[in-house]
């Protein structure tokens, strides 16, 4: 091999000796971000954990009926912090309400009502959340005042079969506790209700007073519907 012949198969060398080390630098590295953020090490990269519990651990309550297997809770939500169990979530046009009064359910200037879903319907579903609740006025069904607060946890899915029924805590406070002209006290009809995961609701009778403007305080205050 001549002399020009050595140095050209030695600049070929070295050409290819400086690419390996840019490409090494272009390799999946340590410092590249793994899916969950931060740089992943020389093993695989470890998802970072859901916050959101396994849609298919949640125990269900059986609230009477021809009872029935459905889906699975999930974790729709709709004008209340709900979850539902997708298809088979109860709709609105399934149901139908009605308040329950309780006879020693007053305190501390509040009253404790029952707001109750019957599955009219025929076949069984489910419920679970929170229902969107605020009173309504008028011929018109207009809204008095804001929608009811949320309180405590979704509780399970809770199984309604043809004529099953679950109940929700409701708490009604006396608006005459508050300062009239913050409240601007309202005649009420009833109730309009949004079932969890639903966009249409339904009208449930029950006279009383509301608040027309904000109060400073919570008017009505839901939990999440339970067996019954």
């Amino acid at each position: 091999m001549d002399a020009c012949t050595t140095r050209r198969t030695a600049g070929r060398a070295a050409v290819v000796a400086a690419c390996a080390v840019l490409l090494a630098g272009c390799g999946s590295g340590g410092d590249w971000p793994s899916a969950s953020g931060s740089a992943a090490g020389s093993g695989s990269a470890t998802p970072a954990p859901s916050s959101a519990p396994a849609t298919t651990s949640a125990p269900v309550s059986d609230a009477g009926g021809t009872g029935g297997t459905g889906g699975a809770a999930g974790t729709g939500g709709g004008n209340g912090a709900s979850a539902d169990t997708g298809s088979d979530r109860c709709h609105t046009s399934e149901l139908a309400g009605s308040v329950l009064r309780d006879a020693g359910g007053g305190a501390a200037g509040s009253q404790y009502v029952t707001l109750s879903l019957r599955n009219q319907g025929s076949r069984t579903c489910y419920l679970r959340g929170f229902p969107g609740v605020s009173y309504v006025a008028g011929d018109d069904g207009h809204q008095v005042g804001p929608s009811a607060a949320m309180q405590g946890g979704h509780g399970s899915p809770v199984r309604l079969g043809p004529g099953g029924s679950a109940g929700a805590t409701l708490r009604m406070v006396n608006v005459a506790n508050y300062d009239a002209a913050a409240c601007r006290p309202t005649a009420v009809r009833g109730l309009r209700v949004y079932p969890p995961g639903e966009t249409d609701s339904l009208f449930v009778p029950m006279e009383g007073t509301g608040c027309a403007a904000t109060p400073p305080g919570d008017q009505l205050v839901i939990q999440a519907f339970a067996a019954r």
